[in-house]
């Protein structure tokens, strides 16, 4: 966490955050119906907005740069696929949510990275990019019920891996530190026991897959349940 960051304030905005997305959880789970899809491309915008608000403050501020404002960071190319998923359900886009959405960027609102407080507008923006993203994932994949398909990890795992290759190009040109491959972040994280660069994206990546794998696992056996019904390979998918 980072200094300065009040822990109370931190676990006030956690709860609410939580509550907000449950209530949307639930709500979907217990009672479908065609509400979903506005309230699917609603928040999509609320995404959108929030990220675009962003650079515009970043402009305002004259401190926009190309070292760390591009939308670059795993969180930032999180938010415009989990706006694309909730507007598309595409399965692959529910898929990239649901793993970067969970294992990713739930950490970012564990270990806030970020020195502001309520109700700063920078607090606000934190906030609502990381916390929607999560509430995206949640709601396409538990509330909805569009689950990961057979080889997800796979699919997830290469294109997180062509992101990080395509980040170091990025870090290479401008001198950024995006996915944090250059250094770890200035806040206490997962990284700080993974030892030092570039040991540490060794042990990120290695977590990433444990994670995404365990992700993966409630869906895997209901594949394999359904696989052994029908007597065909599992293949995953909305229900």
């Amino acid at each position: 966490m980072v200094l300065g960051m009040n822990p109370v304030e931190h676990m006030l905005t956690l709860a609410v955050i939580t509550i907000l997305i449950t209530a949307m959880v639930v709500g979907a789970r217990r009672r479908p119906g065609r509400w979903t899809v506005p309230a699917a491309r609603v928040l999509a915008i609320v995404i959108l907005a929030n990220e675009a608000s962003w650079w515009v403050w970043l402009g305002l501020q004259h401190t926009w740069s190309l070292s760390y404002a591009l939308p670059l960071h795993l969180c930032d190319v999180a938010a415009f696929v989990a706006a694309a998923a909730l507007w598309t359900q595409s399965p692959l886009l529910v898929e990239l949510t649901y793993f970067w959405g969970l294992a990713g960027t739930s950490n970012s609102l564990i270990t806030p990275d970020l020195a502001d407080h309520f109700p700063g507008y920078l607090f606000f923006q934190f906030y609502i990019a990381h916390g929607a993203i999560v509430a995206a994932a949640l709601f396409l994949v538990v509330g909805l019920r569009i689950t990961p398909r057979r080889g997800a990890v796979s699919r997830v795992v290469g294109l997180t891996l062509g992101l990080a290759a395509a980040d170091a190009g990025a870090d290479f040109l401008t001198g950024g530190n995006y996915m944090y491959l250059r250094h770890a972040p200035g806040v206490h994280s997962l990284l700080d026991v993974m030892g030092p660069w570039p040991w540490y994206i060794v042990g990120a990546a290695s977590l990433a897959l444990v994670l995404f794998t365990a992700l993966d696992l409630p869906f895997a056996a209901g594949r394999r349940v359904t696989a052994a019904r029908a007597g065909v390979p599992a293949t995953g998918g909305q229900p």
